[in-house]
């Protein structure tokens, strides 16, 4: 990004996606985009203050969305990528409760309708960010962090809890050593000490 970037925060991810809205709106479109990992908690979870970008899902008007995203990161300073659909790697095969995303806002707020924004559930998000399972940095900004807190926020006391939560979103054979071995890390220690 250059200097003159501005973060990915709650209040620029929302200005981009009203201007998203107003974008489409202009163009006579209604878009549905899905928003995971990072910019998903930033949306709805207060640890999260910001994200390096946007994971998303847009499969109708592909091409008005990349132009329009290309327009918001020119006004804005960010990097043309800052809405990218690498998550469908980890996105879940099954969907076990039909509940795994939901309406988070449309924009622009003015009667209009341009874009609509869904998050995934919690749980779901808790699931991918497992099955992904990066380490942070010192100040565990990185996978880990969010996974403790969305573990907070679900009741996750056990790694056997855990990963049932992975498992409804992920068969067993999908689910990597790393991944079992990081739950118990996190679930071991976090909550033997009585934290």
């Amino acid at each position: 990004m250059s200097d003159s970037s501005r973060p990915f925060d709650r209040a620029t991810l929302e200005e981009a996606f009203k201007r998203l809205g107003e974008l489409a709106v202009a163009e006579g479109k209604i878009v549905e985009i899905s928003i995971y990992g990072g910019a998903a908690l930033v949306l709805t979870m207060p640890h999260r203050v910001a994200t390096r970008d946007v994971d998303a899902v847009f499969e109708a008007d592909r091409s008005f969305v990349r132009g329009a995203a290309g327009i918001i990161a020119s006004e804005l300073g960010w990097p043309q990528n800052w809405l990218n659909d690498g998550v469908k790697g980890f996105l879940s095969q099954s969907d076990p409760d039909a509940e795994s995303k939901h309406l988070f806002r449309t924009y622009p707020s003015n009667g209009q309708t341009g874009l609509r924004i869904f998050v995934a559930s919690p749980s779901y998000l808790f699931a991918m960010k497992c099955l992904a399972m990066r380490a942070g940095a010192v100040d565990e900004s990185g996978d880990i962090a969010d996974i403790r807190k969305i573990g907070e926020v679900l009741g996750i006391r056990t790694a056997e809890h855990a990963l049932r939560v992975v498992a409804r979103y992920y068969p067993s054979g999908q689910i990597p050593p790393k991944t079992r071995f990081g739950i118990e890390e996190i679930f071991g220690q976090a909550y033997r000490s009585g934290g």
